[in-house]
């Protein structure tokens, strides 16, 4: 490797900062190759995980000679592209003289990718400044992925369907964390999802959950968990609480689509004491994993009825439900089209499969993004990748430092 100085490395490293600023996000592919290139190594190239997260997708490059490579895109499973998305750490591999890196592309603890870095020689200096590189791509592939479409269009293998693309735009990214908490989330079937919603958000001591499923798989099913997921926020950011958020999402759902039921769990996650906070409104239970086991019927609690229900429906006051956490606990939220699945010959994919596969997950280490899109995997298989209902998965980790 071309040796450059700690003053050349800084340099370098400015002049791509400085040059994303007005950059259009088909560049971004060249000035990440070029980046690397003036840091000693001998090119890089960018890839994408797609929306199911079974492919990694190679962003778009309008340099003649960045075209075509790779178009297909790299399987996430059995490659050391995979492995390094999968496991979150750089691997390397080397052939007749050369070598290459395969580093994650992470935005905060969501995993966007990979970076391929070609190399004349490994060491700890190509592995600082691939890491290096690879932090700064991530950076500018978020930052320009809200105002384009070419991130979009990089990452799907079909169009989506007009309640897909509803739903998709209010929600957050699938994985978010600090030192002391992990949410993760999955949403299948992904390009026509239809009355499923998920949100997550930290607050200041706080990990708030929400998982939301619409009656019926139709644009007004994707508007009601759209009117949900908003009024969620909406609430949350003016201080309500729990009762509240459930409250407005009710009052909302029968001013604005009515007749339209809506079941719920909204849950807050202490960060710093591990008291988890939830309300019912006709859902699925919540599964409590602890030291890789289910706790039978820890978070079981009497449902509510669900909202959107009306005025012929006397609505009760909303309770809260509390349970403390040990550190490491998970806890897991789904709706019922995952636990209803079927196969082609009827076999229910059910609560006990869907235990035995993140406790199974758990046992391994794995982490609860790469746990929770195995098991995603897992249930699309079980029906011949043809969800007949929507199916949301929500796994919350508390792992404080301490």
């Amino acid at each position: 490797m071309t040796a450059v100085d700690e003053a050349g490395f800084g340099r370098v490293i400015g002049v791509f900062l400085e040059a994303s600023h007005d950059l259009g996000p088909r560049d971004i592919a060249g000035l990440v190759d070029d980046t690397a290139r003036a840091l000693g190594l001998t090119g890089a190239a960018v890839f994408l995980a797609d929306v199911q997260q079974v492919r990694l997708m190679p962003l778009p490059d309008d340099r003649p000679h960045g075209a075509g490579t790779d178009e297909e895109g790299i399987a996430v499973e059995g490659t050391l592209a995979g492995w390094a998305y999968r496991t979150m750490s750089p691997r390397e591999s080397s052939a007749d003289g050369r070598v290459e890196l395969w580093l994650p592309l992470v935005d905060g603890v969501e995993r966007i990718g990979v970076l391929r870095v070609g190399a004349k020689a490994s060491g700890p200096a190509v592995l600082e400044r691939s890491r290096t590189l690879a932090s700064l791509t991530a950076l500018v592939v978020v930052s320009k992925s809200a105002f384009s479409d070419v991130m979009a269009e990089a990452v799907r293998s079909r169009p989506m369907t007009l309640q897909a693309e509803l739903a998709w735009a209010f929600m957050p990214p699938r994985t978010l964390g600090t030192r002391n908490v992990t949410s993760a989330a999955a949403l299948e079937p992904a390009y026509e999802v239809g009355g499923d919603a998920f949100d997550h958000s930290l607050l200041r001591d706080r990990l708030h959950l929400t998982v939301v499923d619409a009656m019926g798989h139709d644009l007004a099913a994707g508007g009601a968990s759209a009117v949900a997921v908003a009024g969620c926020r909406a609430t949350r950011r003016a201080g309500g609480g729990l009762a509240e958020i459930a409250e407005t999402v009710d009052e909302a759902l029968a001013r604005w689509i009515p007749d339209r039921l809506l079941t719920a769990v909204f849950a807050e996650l202490d960060t710093a004491t591990g008291r988890l906070s939830w309300v019912n409104l006709g859902h699925p239970p919540p599964l409590l994993i602890r030291r890789g086991h289910v706790v039978p019927g820890a978070l079981e609690r009497p449902a509510q009825l669900p909202l959107g229900l009306g005025e012929g429906y006397p609505r009760r006051p909303v309770t809260v439900h509390q349970e403390q956490l040990e550190p490491g606990d998970r806890v897991l939220v789904h709706t019922d089209g995952v636990t209803e699945a079927r196969s082609a010959d009827g076999d229910l994919f059910g609560e006990e499969r869907l235990v035995d596969l993140v406790v199974r997950s758990t046992a391994a280490g794995e982490p609860s993004p790469e746990a929770l899109r195995r098991l995603v995997l897992a249930l699309l298989d079980h029906q011949d990748h043809r969800l007949q209902d929507d199916a949301t998965i929500m796994l919350a980790e508390w792992h404080p430092r301490s």
